[in-house]
């Protein structure tokens, strides 16, 4: 069974910066997943932040355009999220996910934006 752990999420100002990371393991072949992040606010769904394909190719939702950025790191199993300029708005449960046949969740990180 695949597990995800995310990690790199507090508390910060508004306008300041974290990097959320998601460590994978019993994991076979890393480089063949699509690796996404998720968010979920108090009552709200969960909603699509970022994600990345094994080819490399982004796609992010448009509150988060051009302030938060995806990657991976395939020969450490990890994917991240930098995220920058960050409002109020961001502050939610971050999850990452890891898709081929089947997907596979983190526990999640609270990230809380607040002065």
């Amino acid at each position: 069974q695949v597990q995800l752990v995310e990690s790199g999420g507090g508390l910060v100002q508004p306008g300041g910066s974290l990097r959320l990371s998601c460590a994978a393991s019993r994991i076979f072949s890393f480089r063949d997943y699509e690796m996404s992040w998720y968010r979920q606010r108090p009552g709200k769904q969960r909603d699509l932040v970022a994600r990345i394909t094994s080819g490399g190719a982004t796609n992010y939702a448009d509150s988060v355009k051009g302030r938060f950025t995806i990657s991976r790191r395939n020969s450490k199993n990890t994917a991240y999220l930098q995220m920058n300029s960050l409002k109020a708005e961001d502050t939610a449960v971050y999850y990452c996910s890891a898709k081929k046949l089947s997907t596979y969740w983190g526990q999640g990180t609270q990230v809380t934006v607040s002065s």
